[in-house]
């Protein structure tokens, strides 16, 4: 049995390599803005705090409870 038809294949790929459910995944390759800027979300920068720190939560960032936004940043980018 196939998946859905994925409209961006490349972030929905990268998003599997992050270790995304394929169903979430698949959601995000496919939403309105997935083509835009090679499917990025919005910069980490213009996020709140709490994005940042559920973002860090569900790709398993140790210490994210005890870091600031600019950490929870830098964790990001770096993970």
């Amino acid at each position: 049995m196939g998946r859905p038809s994925i409209m961006n294949e490349d972030q929905y790929e990268a998003l599997r390599d992050q270790g995304y459910s394929k169903e979430k995944a698949a959601r995000i390759a496919n939403s309105d803005n997935s083509g835009k800027k090679g499917g990025k979300a919005s910069k980490y920068e213009e996020r709140t705090k709490e994005e940042l720190y559920e973002q860090a939560k569900e790709i398993g960032i140790e210490g994210r409870s005890k870091m600031d936004k600019e950490e929870l940043i830098q964790a990001l980018r770096n993970n």
